[in-house]
C-alpha cells in the first residue's frame, strides 16, 4: 500500500504525521518504508535520524546541438513545448527548462542534437531503525523537482506500506508525489485558510482518481468548517490531532511526538488501524 501523506499548504504537521505514522507501523512489526518526496527541503531526517547507506546521482539528458551538422531548420523548436531550444543563427539550449523528453533529437532531420546527462539532484537511501528511510536532494538553484521525485518513488519497496511525504501545496512536485498512490491523506487545519488550501487539494487529488481521507490537526482550534465540508463532500474525517504545547515542544527538539509523549502513541495507532483498513479496499493487487 503506497500513502500519500500531503497538504494544501505548509505547516499543517504532513511531516510531523508521516514521520509518527512511519514509526509506529514499524513498531507494529509493519514492514515501512518513508519516502521524502519534498525534495526542495527535506526535514524527514530531523526526526527520524536516519543512517544513510546509498547516495544516488539524478539528472535529466539535455539537447546538446552540433554546429556543424545544424541546418537552423528549426525543427527542434517547434517540437519542444517548454521553449528550452531556439534557433536563431544559431541553436540555443536553455537547459533549466529542458523536461529530457528527447523530441528535439528525433525531430532533427540532420542528426545534429545528441543528449548529455545534466545532474539536478541526489537520491539517499538508508535505514532508521526498522523504518526503510529516502529522500531526494534537489540541487539548489533548480527549477524543475518532479524528475527528482520520480526517482524517489522508484526507491519504493514492494512490500509493506510505503508513506510517501509530499510538498505543500497542488502543484506539479505534488501531482508526481500522489500519482499512483493507492490513498492520500490530507492534513489540514481548522481554520478558513485550511480549508480553502483542503478545498483545493481535494480538487487535485480527485482529478487523479486516487481515494483521500482528512486528518486534522490542532483540531481543538479554529471551527467546524472543515468537519462540515467533509460531512459534505462525504470525505472519511479519519483523526483530529489536539493543539498541545508539549507536542509543540518536542517537535522543535526534533523529537518523535510518539516516543517524548506516550499518550500521543494511541492516536497514531488509530490513525494506521484505519489507514490500513481502507487500504484493503483501495489497493488493486497485480
Amino acid at each position: 500500500m503506497k500513502v500519500a501523506i500531503a497538504s494544501g499548504k505548509g505547516g499543517t504537521g504532513k511531516t510531523t504525521v508521516a514521520v509518527n505514522l512511519a514509526c509506529v507501523l514499524a513498531d507494529r512489526g509493519q514492514t515501512v518504508q518513508y519516502l521524502d518526496c519534498d525534495v526542495e527541503e527535506p526535514n524527514g531526517h530531523i526526526f527520524l535520524k536516519p543512517q544513510i547507506t546509498a547516495t544516488e546521482s539524478v539528472g535529466i539528458p539535455v539537447p546538446v546541438v552540433d554546429e556543424q551538422k545544424c541546418t537552423a531548420c528549426r525543427k527542434c523548436a517547434e517540437v519542444c513545448q517548454y521553449h528550452a531550444i531556439a534557433v536563431l543563427k544559431k541553436p540555443l539550449v536553455f537547459a533549466e527548462l529542458c523536461h529530457g523528453c528527447g523530441g528535439c533529437r528525433l525531430a532533427c532531420p540532420a542528426g545534429a542534437i545528441r543528449e548529455e546527462l545534466r545532474t539536478i539532484g541526489v537520491v539517499e537511501t538508508g535505514w532508521a531503525g526498522r523504518v526503510g528511510f529516502g529522500q531526494g536532494r534537489l540541487n539548489v538553484g533548480e527549477a524543475m523537482s518532479p524528475p527528482l521525485i520520480r526517482a524517489v518513488k522508484r526507491q519504493a519497496q514492494r512490500a509493506g506500506v510505503v508513506l510517501l511525504d509530499a510538498p505543500p501545496g497542488t502543484a506539479c512536485p505534488v501531482v508526481a508525489t500522489v500519482r499512483n498512490a493507492d490513498y492520500v491523506l490530507l492534513v489540514t487545519e481548522p481554520t478558513p485558510f485550511g480549508l480553502n488550501d483542503l478545498q483545493l487539494a481535494v480538487q487535485m487529488v480527485r482529478q487523479l482518481g486516487v481515494p483521500c481521507g482528512v486528518l486534522t490537526n490542532r483540531a481543538d482550534t479554529g471551527d467546524g468548517r472543515v468537519r462540515a465540508y467533509c460531512q459534505a463532500e462525504r470525505i472519511a474525517l479519519l483523526a483530529e490531532l489536539p493543539d498541545e504545547r508539549r507536542a509543540a515542544e518536542a517537535y522543535s527538539r526534533g523529537l518523535l511526538l510518539v516516543q517524548a509523549l506516550p499518550e500521543w502513541q494511541g492516536r497514531f495507532e488509530a490513525l494506521a488501524d484505519a489507514l490500513l483498513c481502507r487500504g484493503q479496499d483501495t489497493v488493486i493487487r497485480p
